[in-house]
């Protein structure tokens, strides 16, 4: 098979969640741009809806749903909408994802756990459900959106964030024990580790912080529009059939520093 054949996602179906903005939205359009049919899901159902109509255009099959991930029954109905459509899950991205600012002894547990409860628990069970349909095909691809914030401690003068940061390492975590669980049923299970890419959720974090991130960051730069949809399309495609388990960093180098 010739090279670029190899990233090429012609024929498959991807559900990207968080997929109407941010960095959903730019996998979600990586994904049709390569041939994928993209359904997109968030609790923000407009969004999703207005971005599956910008992927038609593309050229690709697309439908805009609406889902909590750390709700079952939503995920259920996103997964059975999406084969009675497609009749087929080729590729799951988690996304999703929420946060909260505040300094560890004012942190409300409440809030604490809600952002386990969508970014850990509603990866989840978004696996789980998508999982029973890659088990039958004896095939699949699933992405899990981490973060550097879950690769190790943040200095609380820059990110007061501990929910957030303890999700995604245990996004990390889930993400290898999914591998080597699913590995039999030829599901390839990895994760990427962004940096700091201007998002809804991330714009306070870098306009408070942009001087330090910046100063930290090997390229001297944020990520933008077109920096991790090539990485989501090679984790997605054939390129990637012998990964799995692993953690692609894409922070502009931020990472690589002690």
């Amino acid at each position: 098979m010739a090279v670029l054949d190899l990233f090429s996602l012609q024929g498959k179906t991807a559900i990207v969640t968080g997929g109407g903005r941010g960095l959903g939205a730019q996998i979600a359009r990586g994904f049709a741009e390569a041939g994928a049919n993209v359904v997109v899901c968030s609790r923000k159902v407009d969004s999703c809806i207005e971005m599956s109509e910008e992927l038609e255009t593309l050229g690709v099959k697309s439908m805009g749903l609406a889902c909590d991930v750390a709700n079952e029954e939503d995920v259920k109905k996103v997964v059975e909408d999406t084969m009675k459509e497609f009749g087929q899950i080729d590729i799951l991205v988690n996304n999703s994802g929420a946060t909260w600012g505040a300094s560890t002894i004012d942190m409300p547990v409440e809030a604490f756990q809600k952002v386990l409860n969508v970014n850990t628990t509603g990866t989840f069970i978004m696996s789980k459900e998508v999982g029973k349909v890659m088990i039958k095909q004896n095939s699949g691809k699933i992405i899990n959106i981490a973060s550097v914030a879950g690769l190790g401690g943040t200095h609380p003068d820059f990110m007061e964030t501990i929910g957030y940061n303890s999700s995604k390492g245990a996004v990390i975590t889930l993400t290898k024990d999914l591998a080597a669980k699913w590995g039999q049923h030829n599901i390839n299970v990895n994760a990427i580790a962004p940096g700091f890419f201007p998002t809804k959720m991330s714009n306070v974090t870098i306009e408070n912080g942009r001087d330090y991130i910046l100063a930290g960051t090997p390229l001297n730069r944020l990520g933008n529009e077109e920096d991790l949809k090539g990485v989501a399309v090679f984790l997605a495609s054939k390129a990637s059939d012998y990964m799995t388990g692993d953690v692609l960093v894409v922070d502009g180098g931020m990472s690589s520093q002690i």
